[in-house]
């Protein structure tokens, strides 16, 4: 896994907790924050986790679970979006966040899946 997923994915976390703290002070929204405050934070912590994966299959299934918690938190972003809780300016920058996890996981599941019968390639 690149350092830049792993980097990205640890912004992206910092930026999901301070969502959550704003959406609990300022908009007193504390259940669909939650959600996403779980599912946004998921994301790095499975990269972190499939740094360490003891296989090929391990890794792309840590990757994949990633990928899973960032469509995930997309569809609670949607969500506060659509219910006010966010202006469209707030929802559209931390979507696009979102969003280029997304694409960066998407690739990296089917690089990987691509190589997992390959003879003689490594993690």
């Amino acid at each position: 896994m690149e350092n830049t997923a792993r980097n990205k994915s640890k912004r992206f976390s910092v930026r999901i907790v301070n969502l959550y703290k704003y959406l609990c002070d300022e908009k007193h929204e504390f259940v669909m924050s939650k959600q996403l405050l779980r599912s946004g934070t998921s994301i790095g912590a499975n990269l972190a986790e499939a740094e360490c994966a003891i296989s090929r299959k391990d890794f792309v299934s840590k990757v994949y679970i990633a990928l899973k918690e960032c469509v995930e938190t997309q569809y609670w972003l949607e969500l506060l979006a659509e219910t006010d809780y966010l202006s469209d300016d707030q929802y559209r920058s931390i979507w696009s966040d979102c969003e280029e996890l997304r694409k960066m996981l998407s690739a990296t599941t089917k690089t990987v899946n691509s190589t997992l019968h390959t003879p003689h390639s490594t993690l």
